[in-house]
């Protein structure tokens, strides 16, 4: 499904996307978090693309621990160590691979989501990125088992994480700053959901 120039090109435009959209999740974050979600997330990933020209050195593996490195080394508030998490597991587990199956891909977001609850002891329902990251998951292992088109999977994954901030609209945040907001969270999108389904789509576009 992607080589070590595949995996280039997607981090490219996830680098290209956050930076586009970095005023719009500081916006969200300004409504109901720290106001930095953006800001943050573009830092971090400017942090990577410095780093791009070392990854034709190293294997898939070695790529994306490096990406969560930086993101953690750069990115502030919670963001920072739950993507950087996510990404740094996710290379782990692709330790001696040279390719990234749908299969590895399915494999990879499962460790995402088990580290982002482990660090930020979020469930469903609470207005956070969990809220897109499991009806994606779900979503996508659904259509791959059904016909195995990797394509279609990653489509139905994106339907289901938008889907996914299209509720965390609808409930009241119970974690972190948000929470504190009480029901004044109500109608607005969480933007955590956003910057994660952000990132899917960037593959889906690209797979």
């Amino acid at each position: 499904m992607a080589d070590k120039a595949k995996l280039l090109e997607v981090l490219g435009k996830i680098i290209a996307d956050v930076n586009e959209q970095k005023d719009f999740l500081t916006q969200l974050d300004n409504v109901i978090g720290d106001g930095d979600h953006g800001i943050n997330l573009d830092r971090g990933f400017k942090a990577v693309e410095k780093q791009m020209p070392s990854y034709a050195d190293l294997g898939v593996d070695e790529i994306l621990k490096d990406v969560g490195k930086q993101l953690m080394k750069v990115v502030g508030g919670s963001s920072g160590p739950l993507y950087g998490q996510a990404y740094k597991k996710a290379g782990v587990y692709l330790k001696g691979k040279t390719e990234i199956t749908m299969d590895d891909l399915l494999a990879m977001l499962d460790i995402a989501i088990e580290q982002i609850q482990r660090l930020g002891h979020a469930v469903e329902g609470e207005k956070t990125m969990i809220d897109s990251m499991i009806p994606a998951s779900k979503a996508m292992k659904e259509s791959y088992a059904a016909d195995g088109d990797a394509k279609k999977a990653l489509e139905a994954g994106v339907a289901a994480a938008e889907a996914g901030i299209e509720y965390t609209k609808t409930i009241i945040a119970t974690k972190g700053r948000a929470s504190y907001l009480g029901e004044r969270s109500l109608g607005h999108q969480d933007p955590g959901a956003t910057s994660f389904t952000l990132m899917l789509k960037a593959i889906a576009e690209l797979a």
